[in-house]
């Protein structure tokens, strides 16, 4: 009797799968040999590394321990990471994981736009830029060395930057930039898959009534450059045209077309309303929250990058300066695991 109850007691248990699948090549068209496979668990304290596998000769791969809960599979082939998420109650067998052929050639991949949104406030001044990259190609466009994105800092941000990239379908991730050998170049490691990429650069530089801000777009951008200014700012400058103010927050979007630019910024960012200083909601969107809009509706080919982190986490950055000494907010080594 004892061993029928301890015999149906094992079949109330709920059998857990493995996962398996296989890794296809998507520039090739084939499956992969020789990815590494790695399933982790999501949780409070992040990814934490359950199993890692490589696929065989078939582009195979097998793995036995599938613990509770949300997990995420990253897939390494050719220098770049690849992810796929595994919802709870997903399928956990036959999963079909796409890498690609990478090239320090930039293939189909391209700055499809690019903006900045300028925020002064007393003497300071936030520059919060987008670049958007779209790759139409087969081929991850990956340079470690030479970096896939190349842009200009102003010697008055002093070195003190914060990018943001997010890869198609990813999540943004905090990635460093390097300093070139060229006067106020930096560049950036990371990969552009196929597909969308955004890119989002912030930092602060001193202000005051009538600042002149040089920019430079470094290599080919399909689009004009659009400038945002929130109500209460102009911009003026040779090629700078004004494009309206979107309704609702009163900002204007401005596009210039050169390379290089000087740009003149009057005025400032309207002070906060009293209730909306004492924490309180007044029902009006902020710029963080309209800007998107602003470029959706001014220039519908814009797809725009949501900025709610960039003032607030700006200020404590600039405060912190001298805590800063390399380039960057996060050291490259800490971002590997999410290169992409």
């Amino acid at each position: 009797m004892k061993s029928i109850c301890l015999y149906l007691c094992l079949c109330a248990v709920p059998l857990v799968a493995a996962v398996d699948g296989t890794v296809i090549n998507k520039t090739t068209g084939k499956a992969q040999s020789g990815a590494t496979v790695t399933l982790y668990k999501l949780g409070q304290a992040g990814m934490e590394s359950v199993e890692s596998v490589k696929s065989n000769a078939h582009g195979a791969f097998h793995m036995e321990q599938v613990p509770q809960g949300p997990h995420l599979i990253q897939t390494a082939f050719d220098g770049v990471t690849y992810n796929h998420m595994l919802p709870p109650g997903s399928a956990m067998s036959g999963i079909s994981l796409d890498v690609y052929d990478s090239s320090k050639q930039p293939g189909g991949a391209r700055i499809s736009r690019h903006f900045l949104i300028f925020q002064p406030n007393g003497a300071q001044m936030s520059v919060n830029e987008g670049f958007i990259f779209t790759n139409g190609g087969a081929t991850t466009y990956n340079d470690p060395d030479g970096g896939t994105l190349k842009f200009y800092l102003p010697t008055a941000a002093k070195g003190i930057v914060q990018v943001k990239a997010t890869a198609p379908q990813g999540v943004p991730i905090d990635r460093a930039a390097d300093k070139t050998n060229q006067k106020d170049i930096y560049k950036l490691d990371f990969p552009i898959k196929p597909g969308e990429t955004s890119i989002q650069i912030s930092y602060l530089v001193p202000y005051s009534a009538g600042a002149i801000f040089e920019g430079k777009t470094i290599g080919k951008i399909e689009e004009p450059t659009l400038l945002v200014a929130p109500n209460g700012v102009t911009l003026t400058g040779e090629g700078v045209e004004n494009k309206g103010q979107e309704p609702r927050s009163k900002a204007s979007v401005y596009s210039v077309t050169a390379a290089a630019y000087k740009i003149e910024i009057a005025g400032s960012m309207p002070a906060a309303p009293a209730a909306e200083a004492d924490g309180a909601d007044n029902g009006s969107p902020s710029l963080e929250e309209i800007s998107p809009r602003i470029l959706q509706q001014n220039m519908k080919w814009i797809l725009a990058l949501a900025f709610g982190v960039l003032a607030l986490g700006f200020i404590v950055l600039y405060r912190a300066q001298p805590a800063a000494a390399s380039v960057g907010l996060t050291a490259k080594g800490t971002n590997e695991r999410g290169r992409g």
